[in-house]
Protein backbone atom coordinates (compact mmCIF):
# COMPACT_ATOMS: atom_id res chain seq x y z
CA UNK A 1 0.00 0.00 0.00
CA UNK A 2 1.22 3.65 -0.83
CA UNK A 3 2.54 6.21 1.92
CA UNK A 4 2.62 9.87 1.10
CA UNK A 5 5.73 11.61 1.50
CA UNK A 6 7.66 14.38 1.58
CA UNK A 7 11.45 14.91 1.17
CA UNK A 8 13.38 17.96 0.98
CA UNK A 9 17.37 18.13 -0.64
CA UNK A 10 18.81 20.96 1.06
CA UNK A 11 21.81 21.46 -1.03
CA UNK A 12 24.88 24.05 -1.16
CA UNK A 13 23.08 25.91 -4.18
CA UNK A 14 19.66 24.63 -4.45
CA UNK A 15 16.84 23.51 -2.47
CA UNK A 16 14.13 20.61 -3.64
CA UNK A 17 11.15 19.35 -2.72
CA UNK A 18 9.21 15.95 -3.66
CA UNK A 19 5.76 15.26 -2.68
CA UNK A 20 5.15 11.34 -4.05
CA UNK A 21 3.03 8.35 -3.25
CA UNK A 22 5.74 5.64 -2.34
CA UNK A 23 4.68 2.17 -2.17
CA UNK A 24 8.01 -0.02 -0.13
CA UNK A 25 7.10 -2.83 -0.97
CA UNK A 26 7.44 -2.34 -4.63
CA UNK A 27 9.59 0.17 -4.94
CA UNK A 28 6.71 3.00 -6.79
CA UNK A 29 7.29 6.09 -6.57
CA UNK A 30 4.47 8.70 -7.92
CA UNK A 31 5.21 12.21 -7.73
CA UNK A 32 2.62 14.50 -7.18
CA UNK A 33 4.79 17.51 -7.06
CA UNK A 34 8.67 17.90 -7.67
CA UNK A 35 10.20 21.42 -7.56
CA UNK A 36 13.29 23.39 -7.28
CA UNK A 37 14.86 26.62 -5.97
CA UNK A 38 18.42 28.34 -6.10
CA UNK A 39 19.16 29.95 -2.84
CA UNK A 40 22.96 29.63 -2.96
CA UNK A 41 22.57 28.62 1.19
CA UNK A 42 26.50 28.00 0.92
CA UNK A 43 27.14 31.31 -0.42
CA UNK A 44 30.44 32.61 0.66
CA UNK A 45 30.83 29.12 3.04
CA UNK A 46 34.65 28.07 1.59
CA UNK A 47 35.88 30.85 2.49
CA UNK A 48 34.05 32.30 5.54
CA UNK A 49 33.14 28.75 7.35
CA UNK A 50 29.88 30.73 8.10
CA UNK A 51 25.78 30.67 6.55
CA UNK A 52 25.51 33.95 5.43
CA UNK A 53 22.47 35.69 6.83
CA UNK A 54 20.66 36.82 3.29
CA UNK A 55 21.44 33.04 2.30
CA UNK A 56 19.58 31.65 5.04
CA UNK A 57 16.82 34.28 4.79
CA UNK A 58 16.12 32.67 0.85
CA UNK A 59 16.45 29.50 2.25
CA UNK A 60 13.84 29.88 4.63
CA UNK A 61 11.54 31.68 2.46
CA UNK A 62 11.49 28.61 -0.03
CA UNK A 63 10.62 26.13 3.22
CA UNK A 64 7.75 28.68 3.93
CA UNK A 65 6.90 28.21 0.36
CA UNK A 66 7.54 24.47 0.51
CA UNK A 67 5.49 23.83 4.31
CA UNK A 68 2.55 25.31 2.25
CA UNK A 69 2.63 22.65 -0.76
CA UNK A 70 3.28 20.25 1.70
CA UNK A 71 0.33 20.82 3.96
CA UNK A 72 -2.24 21.29 0.57
CA UNK A 73 -0.90 17.36 0.05
CA UNK A 74 -1.93 16.41 3.63
CA UNK A 75 1.50 14.40 4.39
CA UNK A 76 1.62 14.00 8.34
CA UNK A 77 4.53 15.32 9.84
CA UNK A 78 5.96 11.78 10.81
CA UNK A 79 6.59 11.81 6.86
CA UNK A 80 8.37 14.42 5.87
CA UNK A 81 12.08 14.19 5.62
CA UNK A 82 14.32 16.68 5.24
CA UNK A 83 18.27 16.58 4.81
CA UNK A 84 20.72 19.02 4.28
CA UNK A 85 24.27 18.24 2.87
CA UNK A 86 27.34 20.14 2.39
CA UNK A 87 26.94 23.43 2.98
CA UNK A 88 25.43 23.11 6.48
CA UNK A 89 28.38 20.36 7.36
CA UNK A 90 30.48 22.59 6.82
CA UNK A 91 29.09 25.79 8.61
CA UNK A 92 29.86 26.78 12.03
CA UNK A 93 26.30 28.83 12.29
CA UNK A 94 24.03 25.51 11.51
CA UNK A 95 22.15 25.79 14.31
CA UNK A 96 20.90 29.25 13.24
CA UNK A 97 19.98 26.77 9.91
CA UNK A 98 18.28 24.25 11.90
CA UNK A 99 15.99 26.30 14.49
CA UNK A 100 14.32 28.33 11.28
CA UNK A 101 13.72 24.85 9.37
CA UNK A 102 12.36 23.71 12.31
CA UNK A 103 10.44 26.74 13.23
CA UNK A 104 8.95 26.77 9.61
CA UNK A 105 8.65 22.91 8.74
CA UNK A 106 8.26 21.43 12.06
CA UNK A 107 10.89 18.69 11.61
CA UNK A 108 14.61 18.92 12.26
CA UNK A 109 17.13 18.77 9.21
CA UNK A 110 19.53 15.79 9.12
CA UNK A 111 22.60 16.82 8.27
CA UNK A 112 23.57 14.23 6.94
CA UNK A 113 27.56 12.73 6.23
CA UNK A 114 29.16 12.70 3.20
CA UNK A 115 28.60 8.52 3.37
CA UNK A 116 24.66 8.99 3.84
CA UNK A 117 24.22 11.24 0.91
CA UNK A 118 25.91 9.04 -1.64
CA UNK A 119 23.94 6.22 -0.46
CA UNK A 120 20.58 8.28 -1.05
CA UNK A 121 21.85 9.24 -4.23
CA UNK A 122 22.80 5.75 -5.40
CA UNK A 123 19.40 4.67 -4.13
CA UNK A 124 16.97 7.28 -6.16
CA UNK A 125 19.24 7.06 -9.18
CA UNK A 126 19.51 3.22 -9.93
CA UNK A 127 16.23 1.52 -8.40
CA UNK A 128 14.68 1.72 -11.45
CA UNK A 129 17.94 1.14 -13.49
CA UNK A 130 18.94 -2.91 -11.84
CA UNK A 131 17.86 -5.08 -14.71
CA UNK A 132 17.30 -2.87 -17.94
CA UNK A 133 18.85 -4.86 -20.78
CA UNK A 134 21.38 -2.16 -22.31
CA UNK A 135 23.13 -0.87 -19.00
CA UNK A 136 25.30 -3.08 -16.82
CA UNK A 137 26.25 -2.90 -13.53
CA UNK A 138 28.25 -2.24 -11.22
CA UNK A 139 26.66 1.58 -11.74
CA UNK A 140 28.95 4.36 -10.77
CA UNK A 141 27.10 7.23 -9.62
CA UNK A 142 28.28 10.99 -9.63
CA UNK A 143 25.96 13.42 -7.98
CA UNK A 144 27.92 16.82 -8.79
CA UNK A 145 26.33 19.47 -5.61
CA UNK A 146 27.06 22.93 -5.42
CA UNK A 147 29.75 21.65 -2.49
CA UNK A 148 30.76 18.74 -3.00
CA UNK A 149 30.36 15.71 -4.85
CA UNK A 150 29.18 12.15 -4.21
CA UNK A 151 30.60 8.94 -5.81
CA UNK A 152 29.09 5.56 -5.06
CA UNK A 153 29.87 2.30 -6.68
CA UNK A 154 27.16 -0.13 -6.34
CA UNK A 155 25.23 -3.00 -8.49
CA UNK A 156 21.52 -3.94 -5.68
CA UNK A 157 23.71 -2.49 -3.10
CA UNK A 158 26.50 -0.07 -2.35
CA UNK A 159 29.96 -1.77 -2.90
CA UNK A 160 32.31 1.67 -1.71
CA UNK A 161 31.52 5.65 -2.03
CA UNK A 162 32.95 9.01 -1.16
CA UNK A 163 32.31 12.43 -1.28
CA UNK A 164 35.03 15.18 -1.83
CA UNK A 165 34.75 18.87 -1.99
CA UNK A 166 34.39 19.82 -6.03
CA UNK A 167 31.14 21.13 -5.80
CA UNK A 168 30.09 23.85 -9.11
CA UNK A 169 29.63 26.55 -6.13
CA UNK A 170 33.13 25.83 -4.34
CA UNK A 171 35.20 25.73 -7.31
CA UNK A 172 33.72 28.80 -8.67
CA UNK A 173 34.02 30.66 -5.64
CA UNK A 174 37.30 29.59 -4.84
CA UNK A 175 38.96 30.07 -8.28
CA UNK A 176 36.59 32.43 -10.36
CA UNK A 177 35.42 34.95 -7.65
CA UNK A 178 37.55 38.16 -7.26
CA UNK A 179 36.20 41.00 -5.02
CA UNK A 180 33.19 39.66 -5.07
CA UNK A 181 32.18 39.26 -8.85
CA UNK A 182 32.93 36.06 -11.21
CA UNK A 183 35.86 36.02 -13.33
CA UNK A 184 34.15 35.95 -17.09
CA UNK A 185 35.10 34.50 -18.98
CA UNK A 186 38.17 32.74 -16.80
CA UNK A 187 41.66 32.95 -18.10
CA UNK A 188 43.04 29.70 -18.55
CA UNK A 189 45.27 29.78 -15.53
CA UNK A 190 41.92 29.73 -13.51
CA UNK A 191 40.66 27.08 -15.63
CA UNK A 192 44.02 24.92 -14.99
CA UNK A 193 43.46 25.78 -11.18
CA UNK A 194 40.21 24.36 -11.28
CA UNK A 195 41.13 21.30 -12.96
CA UNK A 196 44.19 20.68 -10.82
CA UNK A 197 41.83 20.90 -7.51
CA UNK A 198 38.95 18.19 -9.31
CA UNK A 199 42.10 15.89 -10.47
CA UNK A 200 43.42 15.52 -6.93
CA UNK A 201 39.77 15.22 -5.44
CA UNK A 202 39.72 12.44 -8.33
CA UNK A 203 43.24 10.84 -6.76
CA UNK A 204 41.43 10.36 -3.32
CA UNK A 205 38.15 8.64 -4.77
CA UNK A 206 39.94 6.43 -6.89
CA UNK A 207 41.83 4.90 -3.70
CA UNK A 208 38.32 3.94 -2.39
CA UNK A 209 36.09 3.36 -5.10
CA UNK A 210 37.68 1.05 -7.94
CA UNK A 211 36.90 2.98 -10.95
CA UNK A 212 37.94 0.14 -12.76
CA UNK A 213 35.11 -2.50 -12.05
CA UNK A 214 32.26 0.60 -13.32
CA UNK A 215 30.10 -0.69 -16.34
CA UNK A 216 27.98 2.02 -16.60
CA UNK A 217 28.49 5.96 -15.39
CA UNK A 218 25.25 7.55 -14.31
CA UNK A 219 25.46 11.49 -13.86
CA UNK A 220 22.65 13.00 -11.53
CA UNK A 221 22.29 16.67 -10.39
CA UNK A 222 21.66 20.39 -11.77
CA UNK A 223 25.15 20.48 -13.77
CA UNK A 224 24.34 17.29 -15.62
CA UNK A 225 21.28 17.90 -16.31
CA UNK A 226 21.85 21.00 -17.65
CA UNK A 227 24.26 19.69 -20.08
CA UNK A 228 22.15 17.26 -21.60
CA UNK A 229 19.54 19.90 -21.97
CA UNK A 230 22.32 21.89 -24.27
CA UNK A 231 23.67 18.40 -25.89
CA UNK A 232 20.26 17.75 -27.18
CA UNK A 233 19.54 21.48 -27.92
CA UNK A 234 16.23 21.87 -25.95
CA UNK A 235 14.12 24.83 -26.19
CA UNK A 236 13.84 25.08 -22.50
CA UNK A 237 14.17 22.48 -19.51
CA UNK A 238 12.67 19.31 -19.58
CA UNK A 239 12.71 16.80 -17.43
CA UNK A 240 11.32 13.78 -19.55
CA UNK A 241 13.85 14.44 -22.44
CA UNK A 242 16.51 14.88 -20.05
CA UNK A 243 16.01 11.81 -17.56
CA UNK A 244 17.67 8.69 -18.85
CA UNK A 245 19.07 10.41 -22.15
CA UNK A 246 22.84 10.04 -22.66
CA UNK A 247 25.71 12.27 -23.46
CA UNK A 248 29.32 10.78 -25.34
CA UNK A 249 32.62 12.06 -23.53
CA UNK A 250 33.05 13.67 -26.65
CA UNK A 251 30.29 15.93 -26.42
CA UNK A 252 30.65 16.74 -23.09
CA UNK A 253 33.93 18.42 -23.81
CA UNK A 254 32.88 20.08 -26.59
CA UNK A 255 30.20 21.60 -24.73
CA UNK A 256 32.53 22.21 -21.70
CA UNK A 257 35.05 23.89 -23.74
CA UNK A 258 31.67 26.41 -25.18
CA UNK A 259 30.90 27.49 -21.71
CA UNK A 260 34.60 27.75 -20.62
CA UNK A 261 35.00 30.14 -23.72
CA UNK A 262 31.51 32.08 -22.89
CA UNK A 263 30.64 35.41 -20.93
CA UNK A 264 28.03 35.74 -18.57
CA UNK A 265 25.33 36.88 -21.40
CA UNK A 266 26.10 33.94 -23.94
CA UNK A 267 25.60 31.42 -20.95
CA UNK A 268 22.66 32.99 -20.03
CA UNK A 269 20.91 32.72 -23.08
CA UNK A 270 21.00 29.21 -23.74
CA UNK A 271 17.35 28.48 -23.35
CA UNK A 272 17.63 25.51 -20.82
CA UNK A 273 19.93 27.34 -18.62
CA UNK A 274 18.38 27.96 -14.92
CA UNK A 275 19.21 31.64 -13.72
CA UNK A 276 20.99 30.45 -10.75
CA UNK A 277 23.34 27.65 -13.11
CA UNK A 278 24.85 30.40 -15.22
CA UNK A 279 27.94 31.46 -13.24
CA UNK A 280 28.30 27.74 -11.66
CA UNK A 281 28.01 25.94 -14.67
CA UNK A 282 31.10 25.82 -16.13
CA UNK A 283 32.62 24.62 -12.95
CA UNK A 284 30.38 21.62 -12.92
CA UNK A 285 30.58 20.93 -16.63
CA UNK A 286 34.63 20.65 -15.98
CA UNK A 287 34.15 18.31 -12.98
CA UNK A 288 32.25 16.11 -15.23
CA UNK A 289 34.86 15.96 -17.90
CA UNK A 290 37.27 15.20 -15.66
CA UNK A 291 35.45 12.20 -13.99
CA UNK A 292 34.77 11.02 -17.75
CA UNK A 293 38.41 11.03 -18.80
CA UNK A 294 39.70 9.78 -15.87
CA UNK A 295 37.59 7.05 -15.38
CA UNK A 296 37.44 5.77 -19.09
CA UNK A 297 33.57 6.29 -19.28
CA UNK A 298 32.47 6.72 -22.65
CA UNK A 299 28.99 8.08 -22.45
CA UNK A 300 27.26 9.65 -19.14
CA UNK A 301 23.32 8.21 -18.23
CA UNK A 302 21.07 11.40 -17.01
CA UNK A 303 19.08 10.52 -14.22
CA UNK A 304 16.73 13.08 -13.25
CA UNK A 305 16.04 10.60 -10.36
CA UNK A 306 18.54 10.90 -7.31
CA UNK A 307 18.92 12.14 -3.56
CA UNK A 308 15.67 13.46 -3.12
CA UNK A 309 14.10 10.04 -4.72
CA UNK A 310 16.39 8.28 -1.82
CA UNK A 311 15.12 10.49 0.44
CA UNK A 312 11.42 10.19 -0.02
CA UNK A 313 11.78 6.21 -0.15
CA UNK A 314 13.63 6.50 3.15
CA UNK A 315 10.72 8.83 4.46
CA UNK A 316 8.25 5.92 3.29
CA UNK A 317 9.83 3.11 5.70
Amino acid sequence: MSVRVAAVDCGTNSIRLLVADVDPATGALVDLDRRMRIVRLGQGVDRTGRLAPEALERTFAACREYAQVISGYGVPPERIRFVATSASRDAENRDDFVKGVVGILGVRPEVISGAQEAEFSFTGATRELVGADDLDAPYLVVDIGGGSTEFVLGDHEVIAARSVDIGCVRMTERHLVVDGAVVDPPTPERVAAITADIDAALDVVAAEVPFDRARTLVGLAGSVTTLSAIAQDLPGYDPAAIHHSRISVERVREITGRLVAATHAERAAIPSMHEGRVDVIASGALVLLRIMERTGAKEVVVSEHDILDGIAFGAAG
